[in-house]
C-alpha cells in the first residue's frame, strides 16, 4: 500500500480555519454561561422552565443538523464548495443573537420566556448554518494523521482562547447584577465578534472544480422538503449504523459535552451563591483556559507519539480527577477552587483538540471503505449531538435547581437562596460532571481506529460492514 501525501496547508489556511473557534467558541460558551442565569434571575422564568428552554432550543438543532449537514453535501456537489451555507449563518448569527438577550424588560415571564425562544431557535439555526459544515472542512482540507491533528490543535487552541474571551468578558460587558440593559449590550458586541469569526473561516472552504465535486457527491433530484428531510435522516442513521468508530467517538464525545455543559451553566451560581463573589466567574474561566491554551502543545505530541485515542483517555481521566477535588466546595468554599480548576483546564485542552482531531479521521476512514461525499452528514450528527449534550448539561442544572428550592429572582431583585440550593450547587459542579465523565471511557476504548488505517499503512481497513454496492444517494 502507498502513504498518502498532501501539500502542507499554509498558515494563512490554517490561523483562516482556527478563526472560525472565536465564532463557535463565543456562542458554545455565552448561552452556556448566561442564558439559564438571564432566564431566572433577570426575567423571573422558573426554574424549570428556563432549563426547558434552554433543551428545547437545542433538541431543535437534532432535527434540523441532519438536514443542513444533508443540504451541505448536496451544495458541496452543485457548487465545489461548502462555503455558502457557512456565509448565511456567519451573517445571520449577529442579529439573533443579540435578540435573544433583548426580552422587553416590562414583559411577563411567560412572554419573556417565549420571546427568548424564539430568538434562541433562529439563532441556533444560523450557528447550525455554519457549525455543520464547519466541521466537515478538515477531511477535505488535510488528507493526513498528522496533519489533521496539527490543524485542529490550532483550532482548539482558538476556540480555548475565545472561552476565555467570552467567559470572562462576557459577564463585564453585562456588568454588575442583571440589568436587562447590560444583557443586550453583551448580546450585540458579542454577536457582531461572533459573526466575524466564522466569516472569515467561511473563506477558508475549498473549491473544487464542479466536475470533481460531481463525481464524488451526486447531488439527488430535485426533491420536496420533507423527502430531503427524510433522505437526510437516513444518511445520518446510515453514517450511525457502518462506522463504529463514529458511534463510540460520538458516545463518548456527548457524555462529556453534558459534563462540560452541566459546568458551564453552573459557573455563575457557583460565583454568586457559593463563594459569594461575581467576579468569580471571570477567574474560574481564567483559572479554566489559561492552562488550556499553555498545554495544547503537550497534547498534540502525545498525539503524535501514542495516538490520539490514548491521550483521549488520559485527558478524560485527569478531568474527572479534577472535578472531583472540586467536592469540598460542600463545605469549605473558597479561592483553593482555581487549583482543581486549572488541574481541569489542562485535561479539557486536551478533550477538545483530540476528538475534533480524530472526527475527520473518522470520516477520511468512512470515505475509503464506503465511498466519499458524505462528510456533512457525519458533521450533521456531531453537532447535533455536542450541542444536545451542552444543553442537557443546562437541563441537568435546571432539574437540581428546581428540586433544591431555588428561588427566580427579576432583575435588581435579590432573594436568599435555601442551603440545600448552594449545596446542590456545589454538587453539580463536581460529581456530577465526573461521573459523566468517566462514563465516557466505556464507548470510547471500542473506537477502534489507528494512524495506520488513516495513512493507508494498515494491512486492512477496519469495517464494520460491507461498502454498499450501489452508493447513489437517491
Amino acid at each position: 500500500m502507498t502513504t498518502t501525501t498532501t501539500p502542507r496547508l499554509s498558515r494563512a489556511t490554517i490561523a483562516g480555519y482556527a478563526a472560525g473557534s472565536v465564532g463557535t467558541g463565543g456562542f458554545g460558551t455565552l448561552p452556556g454561561l448566561v442564558l439559564l442565569v438571564y432566564l431566572t434571575d433577570a426575567l423571573a422564568v422558573p426554574a424549570a422552565v428556563a432549563g426547558l428552554i434552554v433543551t428545547g432550543a437545542k433538541v431543535w438543532d437534532v432535527l434540523i443538523d441532519p438536514f443542513i449537514g444533508y443540504g451541505s453535501d448536496r451544495d458541496l456537489a452543485r457548487t465545489g464548495s461548502r462555503r455558502r451555507f457557512m456565509t448565511v449563518g456567519a451573517l445571520a448569527l449577529p442579529v439573533l443573537f443579540a435578540l435573544t438577550f433583548a426580552a422587553p424588560a416590562g414583559a411577563g415571564p411567560t412572554a419573556a420566556a417565549i420571546w427568548v425562544l424564539v430568538a434562541f431557535l433562529l439563532a441556533a439555526t444560523a450557528f447550525s448554518l455554519f457549525q455543520v459544515p464547519y466541521i466537515a472542512l478538515p477531511a477535505e482540507l488535510d488528507a493526513t494523521y498528522d496533519g489533521r491533528t496539527r490543524l485542529l490543535a490550532w483550532r482548539v487552541a482558538a476556540l480555548a482562547f475565545a472561552i476565555l474571551l467570552f467567559g470572562a468578558g462576557g459577564p463585564a460587558l453585562r456588568g454588575g447584577g442583571d440589568s436587562t440593559t447590560g444583557y443586550l449590550v453583551m448580546g450585540v458586541v458579542s454577536g457582531v465578534v461572533i459573526g466575524a469569526g466564522m466569516l472569515v473561516a467561511s473563506r477558508v472552504a475549498p473549491r473544487r472544480p464542479r466536475g470533481e465535486a460531481a463525481a464524488s457527491a451526486t447531488p439527488p433530484p430535485s426533491t420536496s422538503a420533507s423527502r430531503a428531510w427524510a433522505l437526510a435522516v437516513r444518511e445520518s442513521a446510515d453514517a450511525l449504523r457502518r462506522s463504529r468508530p463514529f458511534r463510540t467517538l460520538l458516545v463518548a464525545f456527548f457524555l462529556q459535552a453534558v459534563a462540560t455543559g452541566l459546568m458551564l451553566a453552573g459557573a455563575a451560581y457557583v460565583a454568586r451563591y457559593v463563594l459569594q463573589d461575581e467576579a468569580a466567574v471571570s477567574y474560574l474561566f481564567a483559572a479554566l483556559i489559561a492552562p488550556a491554551l499553555l498545554c495544547m502543545p503537550l497534547w498534540t505530541r502525545l498525539a503524535r507519539r501514542d495516538g490520539k485515542e490514548r491521550g483521549f483517555v488520559v485527558a478524560t481521566v485527569l478531568f474527572a480527577v479534577a472535578a472531583l477535588g472540586m467536592i469540598p466546595l460542600l463545605w469549605v468554599p473558597g479561592a483553593w477552587v482555581y487549583v482543581p480548576t486549572a488541574l481541569a483546564g489542562v485535561a479539557y485542552a486536551g478533550m477538545q483538540a483530540l476528538p475534533l482531531a480524530m472526527l475527520p479521521d473518522v470520516i477520511a476512514h468512512d470515505a475509503r471503505t464506503h465511498g466519499e461525499g458524505r462528510g456533512g452528514a457525519f458533521s450533521g450528527v456531531w453537532t447535533a449531538g455536542e450541542t444536545t449534550g451542552m444543553a442537557l448539561g443546562a437541563a441537568v442544572l435546571s432539574l437540581v435547581l428546581g428540586v433544591t428550592g431555588y428561588v427566580s429572582t427579576r432583575a435588581d431583585e435579590v432573594a436568599t437562596q435555601p442551603a440545600a440550593a448552594v449545596d446542590g450547587i456545589a454538587l453539580a459542579f463536581s460529581v456530577v460532571p465526573a461521573v459523566l465523565v468517566l462514563l465516557s471511557l466505556v464507548p470510547l476504548v471500542r473506537y477502534g481506529l489507528r494512524k495506520g488505517d488513516i495513512d493507508d499503512t494498515a494491512p486492512e481497513l477496519p469495517r464494520d460492514h460491507p461498502a454498499p454496492t450501489d452508493r447513489s444517494r437517491d
